[in-house]
């Protein structure tokens, strides 16, 4: 059973209200592993840039992995960033969000996040860390969308051992299965570790959970590292959805703001 960490350092009343938006039938969702806003290689802070980029995508919905809540060491090039960076991220644009931290060590914390043009009705962050090096966790959030109701959004970081991501999977599949109605509209995005393309059969048990990027009838793209892309480690998967498009961003200037490509994918009722 996932363990309930409480959310006590979002600060709810900071958030500003939804900024109206025009009326479309669909929804656009990004998921990107930040890197801590590092460059490749960890050679430049690229926060400020990353943020430029992501509103470029037009995303309604971003998915954050390993971005920092807080962050006491100056960083090459940082300049005038403090705070945390998902608040610098979400900055005009999304006026909601929640952060689930995970990571913690003795110059700050990481984990993470989940940005909205939407209202967000509810958020928790469960920890499904398994013994070993890293904590990890599902930020799990619903949100009060026009098109489609209330839409669930679980934001995924897994581990980098085999056993650990299949103990961690098992552990996702049991909270959609326990918390989320099976005709409830579901996207479940982040950072998988899955280089072995082992999530696909255990979600689609849950919930009806599938990849997008089959949904498209594309195959999964490949995003690590960002500059040379390998391995497929991001995902999304829906449920209850219609997806309309999904790609990866490779083009400049993603390779140089993350070590991990952004996927964005276009959904509907």
């Amino acid at each position: 059973m996932t363990k309930v960490v409480s959310l006590s350092n979002v600060r709810r009343d900071t958030q500003r209200e939804p900024v109206p938006q025009p009326q479309s039938s669909t929804v656009r969702v990004l998921t990107i592993n930040t890197h801590k806003g590092l460059a490749p290689w960890n050679r430049r802070f690229m926060l400020g840039e990353l943020r430029d980029a992501v509103r470029t995508s037009g995303a309604d919905i971003v998915f954050l992995q390993e971005v920092s809540g807080e962050e006491q060491r100056a960083s090459r090039g940082a300049g005038n960033v403090s705070g945390p960076h998902y608040e610098f991220l979400a900055d005009q644009l999304w006026p909601q969000f929640a952060y689930g931290r995970n990571a913690v060590y003795p110059h700050g914390h990481h984990g993470n996040a989940l940005l909205s043009r939407f209202p967000i009705v509810s958020e928790r962050n469960h920890d499904i860390s398994v013994k070993g090096p890293e904590p990890r966790g599902l930020l799990h959030c619903v949100l009060d969308v026009p098109q489609l109701g209330e839409l669930h959004a679980i934001c995924v970081h897994l581990g980098l051992r085999e056993t650990h991501r299949q103990r961690q999977l098992l552990l996702l599949k049991a909270l959609v299965e326990a918390q989320i109605a099976p005709d409830a509209p579901l996207v479940v995005a982040g950072d998988f570790n899955d280089w072995r393309g082992r999530a696909d059969a255990i979600l689609q048990g849950a919930g009806g959970l599938h990849s997008a990027f089959a949904r498209a009838g594309v195959a999964q793209p490949r995003t690590f590292p960002a500059r040379w892309p390998l391995l497929a480690l991001d995902r999304i998967y829906v449920s209850n959805l219609r997806v309309q498009s999904a790609c990866v961003l490779s083009a400049l200037p993603w390779p140089h703001l993350s070590d991990h490509l952004p996927l964005l994918a276009e959904l509907s009722p």
